[in-house]
């Protein structure tokens, strides 16, 4: 029996000896995944890192004080070690994989992928397939930006030149954020001039404008805006500075229709991360922040009521005034006012960038001495207007709110900073990292750090999060160098253009 076995076995060998090559291809897990999919999945990944609320990945809403914690309450103190936070947002963006995260790896694959592509020239579509090529080329490389802009806003210096090299350069250096920031300018200022918007790109595979290049190239320049005035200013690179907010503000965004935002769906695993981790997580971990709450009530701000739900009656069922957590210190969540369930639905759009942030990053251009169009008035109303719009708030309402001495830019009170800081923040309201990136760089409005903030704070609010652990044990001698450039790795050590 045993040689008939053998037999059997060696036969079935030599006759399916052709067909033994395919073993060696995993069909579930291909080694190569194709453009498109790789760059749906960097735009859902990327916004699933600027959206979502957990503790383990996106703080900014806590550290900005736009919202506290009920139960747990480190991150709201400042305690980030723990849950490795800043580990988590770095790998959000350099290490994730194209089989769910989305971050710059997969643009890189995608890239790659892209420029192996042969077209030759006797291919009768060869105008339209070059042009969809240095399109989709493009359109990869304003997301890489996007990418590198919030990397560089959340830490500092970090790698640039010798990231992605793979096998090349397992330990790559830290670049000067000063630096990464006027190569992301070019790099933004050839994508807009490489696309050509008569041919297309990746169709319904962009998930933030279906392929459509024209919004792409409103949406680059806005990205520019945005680098400039951060660039503007740290007081560094004057000259770049201004040609970069002047020329993009002739091309940004103009409109709530041209927002960069992602549309999600009705049922998972494609949701809103916060309908995934407040509604379908079943989890009250959040009330609105005291400080934010307390500001918008003292101003009749009519986004009150799309930002908050009236939850809290008193024993006759009437209405109790809004009623903001306590920064630092445990919040009962039935005794607060909860956060509205406008933002926590399944398909509530997540936002890349949008109209609002561009009118107030130009009011401030204008304050800045930077020759764009308009006045710092009209571009501070106009942000207003935006967001309101956004919110679905009355075109009355807006403009009664705006016509209050208290919001009004020519009364309200304290500096152009103040103005613009407090109202960029109220804007914000479910966009932390943006938020956190005014107040830092306007130093408005004027939070105070909870009396048991932890000790790495330093008595302050971060300024920055601290490089990752894995960092600083696997690359030291880079973590090091950049560690020392920076000033300190702490929380207090400031960005590059955080000078006020």
């Amino acid at each position: 029996m045993r040689k008939i076995i053998y037999f059997l076995s060696v036969l079935a060998l030599t006759t399916s000896c052709s067909d033994l090559t395919d073993l060696n291809e995993d069909t579930k897990n291909p080694s190569e995944v194709p453009a498109a999919t790789l760059f749906s999945s960097a735009q859902k990944g990327i916004a699933e890192q600027v959206v979502n609320t957990s503790v383990n990945k996106n703080i900014f809403r806590l550290v900005n004080q736009q919202w506290t914690e009920t139960t747990y309450i480190d991150e709201s103190v400042y305690q980030w070690t723990t849950r490795n936070i800043s580990g988590n947002h770095w790998d959000a963006y350099f290490s994730g994989t194209s089989t769910g995260d989305g971050s710059l790896s997969d643009l890189m694959m995608a890239k790659e992928f892209i420029e192996k592509q042969v077209i030759i020239a006797a291919d009768p579509d060869f105008a339209t397939k070059t042009a969809t090529k240095k399109n989709q080329l493009a359109l990869i490389d304003i997301l890489t930006v996007y990418s590198y802009q919030i990397l560089v806003d959340t830490f500092g210096d970090v790698p640039y030149s010798e990231a992605f090299k793979g096998s090349g350069n397992y330990l790559p250096k830290y670049d000067k954020a000063v630096d990464i920031y006027k190569d992301l300018i070019v790099r933004l200022d050839r994508d807009i001039a490489d696309i050509e918007t008569g041919y297309p790109s990746f169709g319904e595979a962009d998930f933030i404008y279906k392929g459509d290049v024209t919004l792409w190239i409103k949406f680059a320049n806005s990205i520019k805006l945005k680098l400039g005035i951060n660039l503007k200013a740290s007081g560094l690179e004057n000259s770049i500075a201004d040609a970069a907010i002047i020329s993009a503000s002739k091309g940004a965004f103009t409109s709530n229709q041209d927002n960069a935002k992602i549309t999600y769906e009705k049922n998972v695993p494609n949701t809103n991360p916060l309908f995934v981790e407040l509604v379908f997580g079943g989890r009250h971990d959040f009330v609105p922040a005291k400080p934010f709450v307390d500001a918008l009530v003292s101003k009749n701000d009519p986004r009150t009521k799309v930002y908050f739900a009236q939850n809290l009656v008193d024993d006759n069922g009437n209405a109790l005034p809004y009623k903001g957590g306590v920064i630092g210190v445990k919040n009962s969540f039935g005794k607060y006012t909860h956060i509205n369930d406008k933002i926590q639905q399944p398909d509530f759009k997540g936002t890349y960038l949008d109209y609002a942030e561009v009118e107030f990053l130009l009011a401030e251009a204008v304050e800045r001495g930077v020759a764009v169009s308009g006045s710092a008035t009209s571009h501070y109303h106009n942000a207003i207007a935006a967001s309101m719009e956004d919110w679905g708030v009355s075109t009355a309402d807006a403009s009664a709110y705006m016509a209050q001495s208290s919001v009004a830019y020519a009364t309200a009170t304290g500096t152009w900073q103040q103005k613009i800081g407090e109202q960029a923040w109220y804007a914000m309201f479910n966009r932390g990292f943006e938020g956190w990136t005014f107040t830092r760089r306007l130093d408005f409005p004027a939070l105070t750090p909870p009396s048991n903030a932890d000790a790495a704070a330093e008595g302050q609010i971060p300024s920055r999060m601290t490089y990752p652990i894995r960092e600083q044990t696997l690359n030291a001698i880079n973590y090091n160098a950049a560690a020392t450039a920076i000033g300190g790795d702490k929380l207090k050590t400031k960005i590059f253009w955080d000078k006020n």
